[in-house]
């Protein structure tokens, strides 16, 4: 699904209303319609409701449906605030509509302001600024937002939290934005929506097909776009049902430092469940009877050390490595991480201490390989790069790294993101909040290492193993809940997100 800038969605807008062809009055039309419905889906007509309409097509949208929850029989009271005096075209047809249709719900705001008692058991409809903002709110509108964010009321934004912009609010003010209970978008997701400090003013999230041009969408390129079902499948590779245990692929781990061993069999193990036919794992000494019992099935290569990695490992015989869960930072590690990096041939996964290796030692990233996968947390990418103001920077600074070192960032979170070596952003749809438990990294950086084994290019391997790692994720969190899943269940539940996948 491809996540377009404001200036795209507008260019979206004007697309449709040039081929469908259909008016932009019509358009506003038919989406009053469906935020209409999805209000009387929540809120019968006993509840009564406050609409707060802007100047522009947001609140268009805003009037249309109080007019519509007028022809419901719901109990409306409308404010259109055009201080100004300068009303979007398609606004203005919907004020007179709604005068038309019932004149004592609506209230036109000039100059001052007498605003309603907003009660528990109320609903206000938030239609004062969409995705065309570009500032923050200021004067009598963030007072307006503070009034509607102290109530009890309920609040259901159109199309955005108004306040909030469509994809930076690094700069924003937040007691400025509108706390919605549930946001009402149209036609598509935005990029804000996907970071962790929006959810607050988000609620919950519906997206309304309003029927714009799928053509113009088809033809609209994006530098965004969020994974879905249909994006992974034709991605997998198929098993030959000849296959043997040769010609699954030969992965290598290189991670675990006494204490640290867990991680180790974390990241093997995704390994082998990811169908890598064999998984050679590279430990320190003291770490060999943990990894036996618990990984029967993967080959152990002991460090010289007893207790860290000391020295890089030969992988001329490898068709993928992955590096860092459990490793340790000291001295000596440190050197052995980057002469890995450095004599390495192969596709290669950098993950946990590897790259804070690289963040003790930044002149280092120089040296790196090309397509490599760097799979920070966010701690970790900004360590490596510096600390972020909010996911947007980090964001930002992801991608432009990507495209420096010509590298794969996958940088974990809820909406997990890949930033590729061209510059475009993909952003996971699948995972919970259940997945925040320690070793859920090294469970992806097995995955990812193993399905680079298997002969998946890095693109598709950091695709896939994203998907994989939060559809696992879900299964496990449908059937032990939330609070209870931990990374090993996450390799438990790996064969069921294949089997659906696979479906």
């Amino acid at each position: 699904m491809k996540i377009f800038t404001s200036a795209q969605i507008r260019e979206l807008d004007r697309f449709t209303i040039e081929h469908e062809p259909i008016k932009s009055i019509d358009l506003m039309e038919r989406a009053a319609k469906a935020l209409t419905q999805a209000v009387t889906d929540e809120w019968n007509s006993a509840t009564r409701v406050v609409v707060f309409a802007g100047p522009g097509n947001n609140g268009g949208d805003a009037l249309a449906v109080a007019r519509m929850l007028c022809d419901r029989n719901y109990d409306v009271s409308a404010y259109l605030f055009n201080i100004s005096g300068h009303l979007s075209a398609d606004c203005s047809v919907n004020r007179q509509r709604l005068l038309d249709k019932r004149p004592k719900a609506f209230i036109e705001v000039t100059q001052e302001f007498e605003p309603p008692q907003l009660e528990a058991g109320m609903l206000v409809v938030d239609g004062l600024f969409g995705s065309g903002l570009n500032k923050p709110l200021a004067g009598g509108f963030a007072s307006l937002v503070k009034y509607i964010n102290a109530s009890p009321a309920q609040v259901v934004s159109i199309d955005m939290p108004s306040g909030l912009m469509t994809e930076d609010n690094t700069y924003n003010i937040r007691a400025n934005i509108v706390r919605a209970d549930l946001t009402l978008t149209l036609q598509l997701p935005k990029l804000s929506f996907l970071f962790p400090e929006s959810q607050i003013f988000i609620g919950r999230l519906k997206v309304l097909d309003i029927r714009l041009s799928q053509e113009g969408i088809a033809k609209t390129d994006a530098n965004f776009t969020l994974l879905e079902e249909n994006d992974i499948r034709p991605r997998l590779l198929p098993r030959d049902p000849f296959a043997h245990k040769g010609k699954m692929g030969n992965a290598l781990i290189i991670a675990g430092s006494y204490g640290m061993g867990g991680a180790s069999v974390l990241a093997t193990k995704a390994c082998l469940r990811v169908g890598a036919g064999k998984c050679t794992t590279h430990t320190p000494r003291q770490n060999s009877l943990l990894l036996q019992v618990s990984v029967p099935e993967a080959i152990i290569q002991f460090d010289r050390e007893e207790t860290i990695f000391s020295e890089a490992v030969d992988t001329e015989d490898f068709n993928a490595v992955g590096i860092g869960p459990g490793l340790g930072t000291s001295e000596q590690t440190a050197i052995a991480v980057i002469s890995q990096l450095r004599r390495t041939q192969c596709p290669l996964v950098v993950d946990a201490d590897a790259i804070n290796v690289l963040s003790n030692h930044p002149a280092w990233l120089q040296q790196l390989p090309k397509d490599l996968i760097l799979t920070p947390h966010p701690k970790e990418f900004d360590r490596l790069v510096g600390r972020s103001t909010d996911s947007y920077e980090r964001l930002m600074k992801a991608r432009d790294l990507a495209q420096r070192l010509q590298a794969y960032i996958v940088l974990k979170g809820h909406h997990t993101s890949l930033c590729l070596p061209d510059g475009h952003i993909v952003f996971n749809s699948t995972g919970n909040a259940g997945m925040a438990t320690a070793g859920s990294g090294d469970v992806l950086t097995g995955i990812i290492t193993g399905l680079l084994a298997r002969g998946y290019k890095q693109e598709d391997a950091c695709l896939v193993g994203i998907y994989l790692h939060g559809l696992a994720g879900d299964i496990a969190a449908r059937e032990l809940g939330e609070e209870s899943v931990i990374a090993s269940d996450l390799i438990q539940y790996l064969p069921r997100a294949f089997k659906r996948l696979n479906e």
